[in-house]
């Protein structure tokens, strides 16, 4: 979909993929980098909410909503990207709270905002 930004989300591949082995698939699906080099972190966060009905073809018949657990990934730098070209059209690097501003998740925004505290840092 067009118009918005998201940071990297997924879901798992089966049952028994740990949250940890999605995370890193995810990661390495959406952007081709490798999470398994960096420091990926679980926050132990679940957000349960509904699907919006535009969506709810991605979903088993009768799935109606999501649980969503939260990770964070530090980088040393502004990494290049590999976008899978069937889930993005661009991606670009942002200062957290204009990543915040642009997300249309509530879980996604209230993640980002609570990055600089979960990673120890000003929030400058």
């Amino acid at each position: 979909m067009q118009g918005f930004w998201q940071s990297v989300t997924g879901s798992l591949a089966h049952e028994s993929e740990s949250l940890r082995d999605a995370a890193i698939r995810e990661v390495r699906e959406e952007t081709g980098l490798d999470a398994a080099r960096y420091d990926l972190r679980d926050w132990g966060i679940e957000n349960r909410f509904e699907i919006f009905k535009k969506h709810q073809s991605r979903f088993a018949p009768g799935v109606t909503h999501n649980l969503e657990h939260v990770f964070s990934m530090v980088v040393p730098e502004p990494l290049p990207v590999t976008l899978d070209p069937a889930e993005h059209l661009s991606y670009k690097w942002l200062p957290w709270r204009e990543a915040a501003a642009l997300t249309l998740s509530w879980s996604n925004r209230d993640a980002i905002l609570a990055l600089p505290q979960r990673l120890g840092v000003s929030e400058r």
